[in-house]
């Protein structure tokens, strides 16, 4: 017999080891906390487990906050011994916490009004991603040939142009049913929240501002989509292409799918009928569905673009009067259409369709009749199916959320939105009770999609509460938004790319990740999918080791990768849901932080202050130099000027360094971070790469607020901070934000961040010009430094001999002279 050596016994001591590890994890809302929602956590243990409290401690004085009861919830739903629902919602002070329990440690979460800026215009990147026709992505154009007419009467072989419009998925296929839906989602938002969307980018998707809010522009791509899709009265197209596009991963612009129509693809005619160009029918039953999203879209569009375009809002409103007609001259549901297999939209109800119709032409004309239609077919369906059956098959209730109940629910009749509020309660009364004793109280179907249906409950219990005031539902609500980031039970966002530095889609399905090595950005995966779902499909094919295997044992499974493309292929309609969302947590933010009208730059630093007010904030950093140290503190108390110094840990832990910072605290200016030993974070040629992990980042960070706290600063008031060599990315302004600080720079175009510059340097820049710069930008420019944040060194190398520091005088003259305010974070 082999004698077992020493080495083959401690590997096979760690095999059983590692077989009998017990995971215990926390998760969290990856992107934070609103200071007055509803917070909760979950915690999940392979073991069994009693937990009494739970703890909440500060990230960077590691002091406790909170202790408060833990709620036992049933673990077997996912496959666990134990799970627990952490509420903290008592705890409303902004700031970066973690939570404790069962010796287990939460990743760092944030709590601040500013959690959701920016997402609303986030997940547009990926409907620019999508378009049809000129791609702004690729910056080049596809499909430019569509279209040739099928299964019309007498038109059939016709060429139709009908280029435009977004990529359903990552196949190619273009479908009016979730194009209109998406169109309209965009639209409801803007509507509802008009003040949360930015212009960076012009109509065609490109960089660069037009007037018009982004999502407008993208909203209007979809409506002149619309439009060719339907060129007269009655002639109505529901879809290009069909299942003959799934033939391997493939970019648009070189997609060399063949469907015997030379270059161009199959358009389809709205028959009202069973339809199918092979031996696989659809169950079409009428046009209602398909033509009364039309009208819905046409009705908000013409609404919205009234005072932007008059022209096109008249076209728009011609359009939903005529598409209303269409739709009620034959009821029933039209669905998409498949040649090679017998899948396709399963769409089984078009009542929603109609009611919403109907009461956005109220809304758009204010025609008591389309009211009166609007309450007709709205009580013919008064909870949408899913959410009492708990069950759909693909797309069979579309859209998945009912916005007509809710137009219907802000009646100035009474009794008619007493009637449409109590309808929707209803529906979300349905989900409560499916979620029952779920620790993430998730009430939602996991068939495909089902991302879409959690955005949908979200959303209705959304407008539920904001109409009502019937705070019900709020738990659950956030508890549906939490999921969608990261508080679930792989811990992963359901957002590609969001937070950058999280836990998110990195693998979506799509050719994109395939052929290019990119994440979908901001789209919203189909989400996970019942367990015997999965296993019953075929041609999935794992192409990594599964990092989440250990949470699969549930009834749904999720897998990051790019062979599962049940579970995590992006959606254009289901992207384009959360647009209603995003924009309203972003909106509910702003009315609790003081950062509404900062202007950050692409990285995510905030570069410039409230842009409404003549401030400018003078920051100073240093590390290893302090020879204007004093010169600086002296003219700031002469002038009676509060500034910002950022110090790395090493600079406030020199011996040399103590009274300076003595100094500073008695004036009452700000001290901040600067890291802990001013480490280089990203690449200087590759800025997306990172040059150390998370837990060295924070390590670093935290090390920084540690010898801050000893120098005698309260940390809980120092939420800026400066990134050393001002250099930074994405992922470091996100991990920044969930220690609870804000991550800033000098405002871009100001020069003065060249007083390091030493004469042997190429860039070299001299002390004068820098101000006359300074000075000549202002007098080309009156009141660009509002906001703005001027950078100089505390110290610099000997060879430069030219101080800035030594003309802060005559810059604090300057400022002044142009009526300026020099005041500190």
């Amino acid at each position: 017999m082999h004698k077992p050596t020493i080495l083959s016994t401690i590997l096979l001591l760690l095999f059983c080891v590692h077989v009998g590890f017990a995971e215990n994890t926390i998760r969290i809302n990856q992107l934070g906390y609103l200071p007055n929602a509803a917070k909760t956590a979950v915690f999940l243990s392979d073991e069994k487990i009693h937990i009494e409290t739970f703890s909440v401690y500060n990230t960077l004085s590691d002091k406790k906050v909170l202790e408060t009861k833990a709620q036992a919830a049933n673990a077997e739903i996912w496959g666990k011994q134990s799970a627990y629902q952490f509420d903290f919602s008592e705890l409303t002070s902004e700031g970066g916490y973690y939570i404790v329990a069962a010796s287990t440690k939460s990743p760092s979460l944030r709590i601040a009004g500013d959690v959701y800026n920016g997402t609303a215009d986030y997940i547009l990147n990926y409907m620019r991603q999508q378009r049809c026709g000129f791609n702004p992505f690729f910056e080049d154009s596809c499909h430019v040939h569509d279209g040739i007419i099928v299964d019309h009467p007498t038109r059939s072989g016709e060429k139709i142009d009908v280029t435009g419009g977004w990529h359903d998925a990552s196949d190619y296929l273009q479908y009016v049913t979730t194009s209109a839906n998406a169109t309209y989602q965009m639209l409801f938002a803007y509507q509802q929240n008009p003040g949360v969307f930015g212009d960076a980018y012009d109509a065609n998707g490109l960089p660069g501002k037009n007037g018009i809010p982004d999502i407008l522009d993208e909203a209007r791509w979809g409506l002149e989509w619309l439009l060719k899709m339907n060129p007269g009265k009655n002639e109505m197209y529901n879809q290009i292409a069909d299942d003959r596009d799934h033939r391997g991963y493939r970019l648009p612009t070189e997609d060399t799918v063949s469907y015997g129509l030379g270059n161009a693809r199959p358009v389809y005619f709205v028959t009202g009928k069973p339809q199918g160009l092979g031996k696989h029918k659809n169950r079409s039953t009428g046009v209602a569905s398909t033509a009364a999203k039309y009208t819905s879209a046409f009705a908000l569009g013409a609404k919205l673009f009234t005072q932007i375009d008059a022209a096109f809002a008249a076209q728009l409103n011609t359009k939903a009067s005529d598409a209303w007609e269409f739709a009620m001259s034959d009821p029933g549901v039209c669905q998409t259409a498949c040649v090679v297999s017998p899948y396709f939209y399963e769409e089984g109800n078009y009542i929603d369709d109609m009611e919403l119709a109907a009461a956005s032409l109220y809304q758009a004309s204010g025609d008591k009749a389309y009211s009166q239609q609007a309450n007709y077919w709205g009580e013919l369906e008064p909870v949408t199916p899913w959410m009492e059956l708990h069950r759909a098959r693909h797309y069979q209730y579309y859209p998945f959320v009912n916005l007509g109940h809710f137009l219907q629910a802000q009646s100035s009749d009474p009794a008619i939105a007493k009637k449409y509020q109590a309808l929707m309660k209803q529906g979300l009364e349905d989900i409560k009770r499916y979620a029952a004793d779920d620790p993430f109280r998730i009430g939602v179907p996991f068939v495909w999609c089902s991302n879409n249906f959690v955005v949908a409950a979200a959303t209705q219990a959304r407008l539920y509460r904001e109409l009502t005031g019937d705070k019900s539902y709020e738990k659950m609500e956030a508890a549906l938004i939490d999921w969608l980031f990261g508080c679930n039970p792989w811990g992963t966002s359901m957002i590609c790319g969001l937070p950058e530095g999280g836990d998110n889609p990195q693998h979506p399905h799509s050719s994109i990740t395939v052929l290019m090595n990119q994440t979908t950005t901001g789209g919203l995966v189909d989400g996970p999918v019942y367990s015997y779902i999965y296993e019953s499909l075929r041609g999935i094919q794992l192409t990594k080791e599964d990092v989440y295997a250990n949470f699969q044992n549930g009834k749904a499974v999720y897998h990051d990768d790019i062979g599962d493309y049940s579970s995590n292929e992006p959606t254009m309609d289901g992207t384009a849901s959360l647009s209603f969302v995003l924009s309203s947590l972003e909106a509910e933010g702003q009315k609790e932080t003081d950062l509404t009208n900062c202007v950050k730059d692409k990285e995510g630093a905030i570069i410039r202050m409230d842009t409404t007010q003549a401030n400018v904030y003078l920051i100073f950093s240093a590390h290893d130099f302090n020879d204007g140290g004093e010169t600086i503190a002296n003219t700031l108390k002469q002038r009676n000027v509060k500034a910002s110094f950022f110090f790395t840990g090493s600079f406030y832990d020199h011996a040399s360094n103590k009274n300076l910072i003595s100094q500073l605290i008695r004036d009452g200016h700000y001290l901040g971070a600067h890291s802990d030993k001013h480490l280089l974070y990203a690449d200087w040629n590759r800025r997306d790469s990172l040059l150390l992990s998370r837990d060295e980042f924070e390590s670093d960070l935290t090390a920084n607020y540690r010898k801050m706290e000893k120098a005698g600063i309260d940390i809980s008031s120092a939420t800026y901070f400066l990134p050393p060599y001002e250099w930074y990315n994405q992922s470091i302004a996100d991990w920044t934000s969930q220690l609870g600080l804000n991550l800033v720079n000098f405002t871009s175009g100001i020069r003065t961040n060249a007083d390091y510059t030493t004469p042997d340097m190429k860039n070299y820049k001299s002390s004068e010009l820098i101000l006359n710069d300074l000075k000549e930008k202002e007098k080309n420019q009156p009141g660009m430094l509002k906001g703005a944040m001027i950078l100089i060194h505390l110290g610099t190398s000997e060879k430069r001999t030219d101080k800035l520091y030594n003309r802060l005088d005559e810059l604090i003259d300057f400022l002044e002279s142009k009526e300026y305010q020099p005041t500190r974070l």
